[in-house]
């Protein structure tokens, strides 16, 4: 029997899509005959997910990627992210309710993970330096260091390489004037790290999307003093608790007093939270491979079908998409790079021109919408998924109802306009058979300080 030649495939990251990817490769490991290799900068798995104290660089001298903080809990119901083939229930060998806090979301995620046994392929503490691509021979030549041991290894060659590093860890660091003087505290948000710590505090938030909406309502929750929100483009608009405003951009601060574009002004503030979003870095992609920024866009330059690298599709990026989707859609897109790069489905476009036509047919739709527009979004990411599920192979592709995942963004959009203090304590029903609505929890949202597995699994309503 004549041997066959393994395609050496690099994954880098292991946090939720790259571990999405070993398991779609996981799945044709066999029959496929491929060499999977996913390097790691971390001890661990799981990406964002992991908690860290931490802020800065960690003992190897790494920017420390998480950006998740204590007290964190889900805000999208767990429903419209589960993974098709590996249920809540069934991990947790129970019901639980609709927003879990970080430590189930990240049980589950390395749950999935171990279940599949794709450990083995990861190379932990090991950062990737250099990746580039070499056109006579079409392949890549990959540089990583050993955290550990500072030792480089050049020129590892793969036929494939697939960018699953995330993009919310360097942060957007705005120019405000004063702020550079403010005798108080600055920090962004990548660097919070509790509620806690701002107890009876006047806290100035800067950012006018998710990160500012949750930071503020969980210091809030635990007992800050004033919350005063300033938004850039145009305010979240929820029924605010009296001690939450919404304000228009800051202009500048003097001392401990902060003046908005409006002309009004909040005194005495104790700590700006800059909320302000992430730039993606992809330093070491060689600059024809590079993805670029500025923002968090639904359709992206230069991914084709928002995956591939439009001018050599022999490079993927996944989950480089602001998102609302985002378990289930890091496995879609998986399944599809998986296809592609074993020759099981073809691009239907090898043409970089038709490629770019594409990507310009979604990001003239994305255009159409309003940045408040989040029913709009969602149906918009919503058809993008369908895109790409209608582009795998149909016999392993993990198939779900979309629409019935879109439904359940649509009310939890409603459920935060009538309230966004109890908005995680509703309950939704499984997108999966046999549809069963999620547990109760005995203690509501605003009152429940304990995050821990088995404080948070304590405290569901037996049926």
């Amino acid at each position: 029997m004549a041997s066959v030649t393994k395609k050496r495939i690099a994954i880098i990251g292991a946090g939720p899509s790259g571990l999405s990817q070993l398991i779609a490769f996981k799945q044709a490991e066999q029959e496929q005959r491929v060499e999977l290799v996913c390097f790691e900068r971390q001890a661990e798995w799981g990406g964002l997910w992991q908690y860290t104290a931490l802020t800065g660089t960690d003992s190897c001298g790494e920017p420390i990627h998480s950006s998740m903080y204590r007290q964190l809990w889900s805000n999208g119901p767990k429903e419209v992210l589960e993974y098709a083939d590996y249920s809540f229930e069934q991990h947790f060998g129970r019901s639980i309710t609709s927003y879990p806090p970080r430590a189930i979301l990240y049980d589950y995620i390395i749950g999935r993970a171990a279940a599949a046994d794709v450990r083995k392929f990861i190379h932990f503490r090991t950062a990737v330096r250099c990746v580039d691509f070499d056109d006579n021979t079409k392949q890549f030549h990959v540089t990583v260091q050993d955290l550990l041991t500072n030792k480089l290894q050049k020129d590892l060659i793969f036929d494939h390489v697939i960018v699953a590093t995330g993009h919310y860890t360097i942060p957007n660091m705005p120019h405000f004037e004063g702020l550079s003087t403010f005798p108080g505290r600055v920090l962004h948000s990548h660097d919070y790290r509790g509620a806690d710590e701002f107890v009876g505090k006047n806290l100035l938030i800067i950012g006018g999307s998710y990160s500012a909406e949750d930071i503020a309502v969980q210091c809030y929750k635990f007992g800050a003093g004033s919350i005063t929100i300033s938004y850039r483009s145009c305010p979240m608009a929820f029924k605010w608790p009296e001690t939450i405003k919404e304000v228009p951009l800051l202009q500048r601060i003097d001392g401990h007093t902060a003046y908005f574009k409006d002309g009004t002004s909040v005194d005495n503030i104790d700590c700006v939270i800059l909320c302000t979003g992430y730039r993606h870095n992809h330093s070491y992609m060689a600059e024809p491979l590079r993805f670029h920024c500025t923002s968090n866009l639904y359709i992206p330059n230069n991914l084709y079908k928002g995956i591939f690298w439009s001018a050599e599709p022999r490079l993927a990026y996944l989950g480089m998409q602001n998102q609302l989707y985002t378990l289930n859609m890091f496995d879609i897109q998986a399944a599809l790079v998986r296809d592609v790069f074993l020759d099981k489905v073809k691009l239907p476009d090898d043409d970089d021109k038709k490629r770019q036509e594409d990507i310009a047919k979604w990001q003239a739709r994305e255009k159409t919408l309003s940045p408040e527009d989040h029913e709009g979004f969602s149906d918009l990411q919503t058809d993008y998924l369908g895109d790409v599920t209608s582009c795998c192979d149909q016999n392993t592709v993990h198939k779900f109802d979309l629409q019935r995942v879109n439904a359940g963004f649509y009310k939890f959009f409603h459920d935060k306009k009538e309230n966004l203090i109890t908005y995680r304590d509703q309950t939704f029903t499984s997108i999966f058979p046999p549809f069963k609505e999620a547990s109760t929890s005995q203690i509501q949202w605003i009152n429940n300080k304990n995050d821990s597995i088995q404080g948070y699994l304590a405290s569901i309503t037996t049926a």
